[in-house]
C-alpha cells in the first residue's frame, strides 16, 4: 500500500471508531487505527468516565485490542479528533504505549476536521525514548 493510500484509509478508520466513541463528559471524540504487520486494520474509541483518570484513551484502547486479537506488529497508526478543527496529536501517555510496541519510523498521522493533517513518526512525537535507547 503506497503511503497515501495508507493515511486515508487509517484516517477514514479512526474517525469512523471516533463516532463510537464514549464522551459524555468532554464531548471531545477521538479514534485511533493501527495498521498491523498482517495488512488488518485495528481501531479504539476514547471512553470517559467520570473518573478522568480512568478514562481510556483512543490510542491505547486500539492497542489493547490488537493485543487481544494476538497482533503486536504494527506498521502505521491514524489519530481522528473531528471535535477539533486542527489536528490533535496523542497525549505523552499514548505515545509512551505506542513506542512500547513501534520502533520510531513508524509512521503516525492524525488530523482533526479541518484540512490539515500531520504526517510523523513516533520517533518525532517520543524522541528520547528509554526503551530503545537502553538497547543501544
Amino acid at each position: 500500500m503506497i503511503i497515501r493510500e495508507q493515511t486515508d484509509v487509517l484516517l477514514k478508520e479512526a474517525r469512523k471508531a471516533a463516532d463510537m466513541a464514549y464522551v459524555p463528559y468532554s464531548k471531545f471524540r477521538v479514534g485511533a487505527a493501527i495498521m498491523c504487520a498482517d495488512g488488518s486494520i485495528v481501531v479504539g474509541c476514547n471512553v470517559e468516565n467520570r473518573s478522568f483518570g480512568l478514562t481510556i484513551c483512543a490510542e491505547r484502547n486500539a492497542i489493547a485490542s490488537a493485543i487481544t486479537q494476538g497482533k503486536i506488529k504494527f506498521t502505521a497508526v491514524g489519530i481522528s479528533t473531528p471535535d477539533s478543527f486542527e489536528p490533535v496529536g496523542p497525549c505523552g501517555a499514548c505515545r509512551q504505549v505506542l513506542s512500547e510496541f513501534m520502533p520510531p519510523e513508524t509512521p503516525v498521522y492524525f488530523a482533526g476536521n479541518g484540512p490539515d493533517q500531520v504526517n510523523t513518526t513516533i520517533g518525532n512525537l517520543y524522541p528520547f525514548d528509554s526503551l530503545h535507547e537502553l538497547k543501544k
